[in-house]
């Protein structure tokens, strides 16, 4: 197997694994502290990526620099010098971050949160320790950025699958054993994010190559990256306004149980992402290497099955979520009241997210030329129409406003950015991306999944209603896989395979 399909298979694993802990163990954290408590842990999540605010870019130009130096000879010394100036910067700004959060900590739970159970001081005291826990965390995103851009991301995702699990299992049995409180849950998150990052750290320095010298701070190679790092930045940090303000505001304007349940769609919403992820981060590599090296005729080849593979992973789990919400969160939850008011958000949510990992690709693309623009001004445009949209949809709609502009978001980047890229990068590819990269696939899906509507009833036990969403689900996902062409000929190549080895046992 090669190192593309080995670091694929290992992300895919090891991201669907991080969403399988998470989303088995979000009804234990309900049940134990209350949907209140569980809007904390939303306002943490929130907090997290927000933080990204402060990466400047930083994480994505280790992974590009390590991955494009990595395949030029001589560079040993360099490579160590420059992760040593990047972590001196990161770690201060993770120092700032993690001050920032615990000095508004007050702020925040006197003044933002709209609680009715839990009090202002134990609100407080959650905000404190979410402090502590970013400042320890947040450096993991940089050491996990430079194992991407090593290819090195089978350690990385022993790692993630060990900890996620023991944070996890952990958290649960603190509730249990210990105290069913957010206290308890957030100290709980310290110990563990001191481990990740820690073991991070670790395998990272371990996977660099050897040099005769220390690795030092040197001012001087940021000038070599200062201009990717600033595009990666700007684009980031927009890119966390967009997919944050909706939180960002109704954390504001909801009720904190409201905010949980909202926080609940989000993370169900959010999963596409765990599968899109995998290919981001092990294609783009790839990407940059083959740019480096000018191998155009590659470049176009792995474009196109990289498009067509994330559609097959991501378009048919989407539409089946989107299409069956009510019925999977209740399945999940056992609770019809929170399967009442978070399905509709599930559903549009997960049809914006969804079209948002298609466009993963297209930017590993535009960045592995080191071409932040497009994506830096498309994200100005989007904040400038789009934020005030949010405000004027939430007040008006509610949670359903709001998400309905995350959708809004993601249909304009599919309709207007790809045909922008395409002028400038592989440009006889644009309508083969939207045949058969995208629209194949789609269809494909639509039909199967909204076809099993009609079969479904109320008076199905929940036994049955889950073998029957787990039939519907696999004959979309097989379907789909059969008609996109990239899928389909690596199913029918293996076919041949096994047929051939049937024929050489019988010989």
């Amino acid at each position: 197997m090669s190192l593309l399909k080995q670091n694929i298979s290992a992300n895919l694993f090891g991201n669907s694994w991080h969403a399988l802990m998470a989303l088995v163990f979000v009804p234990l954290y309900i049940k134990f502290m209350g949907v209140e408590s569980y809007g904390l842990i939303g306002i943490f999540v929130m907090l997290q990526v927000m933080t990204g605010l402060l990466d400047m870019g930083l994480s994505g130009t280790l992974n590009r620099e390590m991955a494009r130096l990595s395949v030029l000879p001589g560079r040993e010394q360099e490579v160590r010098n420059l992760v040593r100036t990047l972590e001196i910067i990161y770690w201060c700004m993770a120092l700032v971050i993690g001050i920032a959060v615990i000095a508004i900590s007050p702020f925040i739970a006197h003044h933002w949160i709209r609680a009715e159970q839990l009090s202002s001081s134990t609100i407080e005291q959650a905000v404190l320790i979410i402090g502590f826990i970013l400042m320890l965390e947040w450096p993991s995103g940089f050491y996990a950025g430079g194992l991407m851009g090593l290819q090195r991301q089978i350690i990385l995702n022993v790692i993630n699958i060990s900890t996620s699990t023991l944070r996890g299992v952990g958290a649960v049995m603190v509730l249990w054993l210990i105290s069913p409180t957010i206290q308890a849950f957030f100290l709980w998150q310290i110990v563990i994010s001191v481990i990740h990052t820690f073991l991070l750290t670790l395998f990272f320095w371990l996977s660099l190559p050897q040099a005769g010298n220390r690795a030092v701070f040197q001012k001087q190679l940021l000038k070599g990256i200062w201009r990717f790092a600033a595009g990666m930045g700007g684009t980031t940090m927009l890119a966390i306004i967009l997919t944050q303000m909706d939180k960002l505001i109704l954390s504001k304007m909801l009720s904190l149980e409201m905010f949980g349940y909202y926080a609940l769609a989000s993370l169900i919403a959010m999963s596409p992402l765990r599968l899109s992820g995998p290919m981001f981060f092990s294609i783009y590599p790839r990407f940059t290497q083959l740019v480096s090296l000018n191998e155009q005729e590659g470049l176009r080849k792995l474009y196109h099955k990289g498009c067509q593979l994330m559609a097959v992973l991501i378009l048919p789990a989407s539409i089946v979520v989107a299409l069956y919400s009510y019925e999977i969160i209740l399945l999940w939850t056992q609770n019809p009241i929170t399967a009442e008011r978070s399905h509709l958000l599930v559903s549009i949510l997960i049809c914006g997210t969804a079209l948002n990992a298609l466009m993963d690709l297209p930017h590993a693309l535009q960045w592995s030329f080191g071409w932040t623009r497009l994506s830096f001004f498309r994200n100005l445009v989007a904040v400038g129409l789009l934020v005030p949209l949010i405000v004027y949809m939430t007040t008006n709609y509610g949670a359903v406003g709001a998400a309905s502009v995350w959708l809004i978001l993601n249909v304009g980047y599919v309709l207007f950015e790809v045909p922008l890229m395409h002028r400038r990068l592989l440009r006889e590819e644009k309508w083969r991306w939207y045949w058969q990269d995208v629209l194949i696939p789609l269809a494909a899906a639509l039909v199967i999944a909204a076809s099993g509507k009609l079969f479904i009833n109320s008076s199905m036990s929940q036994f049955t209603l889950l073998i029957y969403l787990s039939i519907i689900s696999a004959l979309t996902l097989g379907i789909t896989a059969i008609i996109t062409p990239v899928t389909r000929d690596w199913l029918f190549g293996q076919l041949l395979k096994i047929k051939s080895a049937c024929g050489v046992v019988n010989t």
